[in-house]
């Protein structure tokens, strides 16, 4: 199995969904380097809290998916997190002993050394504190300035932007569009990260006439992906496009 290749002269930036998940188990190391490994201009991927207030990188609010066994990952510590092996996207079994919740270090580390813009999604509510200390430990890192953050809570993007207002930043938004959606963007000088099936072509318009990116979510239909990049949006978030 591999990647399906778009035949686009124009190609919209392409981001790998947690990874490259289509092909690896999603937000783990393996999936972030077959990201790299391919011509993907970003790689997307989710932060929680964990229960000792530390940061780790997995979607759901629990282990159950993609580990079989449930542990809530905001009652846990960082240390029991970072001990389950993951169930291998193939087999369902735990056979590959790499397969661990990453770090948000380990993560920011493959970004930087395959050239891959850094998109993290920002699952927890975070505080104003906690904020400060995912974005100075990519600042450490050297690259800030190749990362976006996207989150669906609106309020921890306004606690985001009051102490970090040049950072690029992306307001996820689901299968119910707000009615000021566009008012909520300006407000806070943020690009717009949206469901694909809700975005139109006139939207994609009056975001460009205000200066916001588009950004769609999540495209695995190579002709849905062909008629986005004629509508002119300018990045898509997938699982196996290439």
């Amino acid at each position: 199995m591999n990647t399906t290749k778009l035949d686009l002269k124009h190609k919209p930036l392409l981001v790998a969904h947690r990874g490259c998940s289509g092909l690896e188990r999603e937000n783990t190391g393996a999936a972030f380097i077959a990201a790299g490994n391919r011509s993907y201009w970003g790689i997307e991927t989710d932060i929680h809290r964990t229960g000792d207030g530390n940061f780790i990188l997995i979607h759901d609010a629990d282990t159950q998916r993609v580990a079989n066994d449930r542990i809530l990952v905001e009652e846990s510590t960082l240390d029991t997190l970072r001990q389950i092996t993951l169930c291998n996207k193939y087999t369902g079994e735990k056979d590959r002993r790499g397969l661990c919740l990453p770090t948000l270090a380990e993560y920011i580390a493959i970004c930087k050394h395959y050239e891959k813009h850094a998109v993290l999604e920002l699952k927890s509510s975070f505080s104003e504190q906690e904020l400060d200390r995912i974005v100075c430990e990519i600042a450490a890192a050297d690259y800030l300035d190749h990362t976006t953050f996207i989150s669906f809570h609106y309020e921890t993007l306004v606690l985001l932007r009051a102490n970090h207002p040049d950072v690029s930043a992306q307001f996820l938004i689901g299968k119910e569009l707000p009615e000021n959606w566009l008012e909520l963007l300006c407000a806070q000088k943020l690009d717009l990260d949206v469901y694909y099936k809700n975005l139109t072509k006139d939207m994609v318009r009056i975001c460009h006439k205000n200066g916001i990116k588009v950004n769609c979510w999540t495209v695995d239909d190579p002709a849905v992906a062909v008629q986005l990049a004629k509508w002119g949006v300018d990045q898509i978030t997938t699982n196996i496009l290439e």
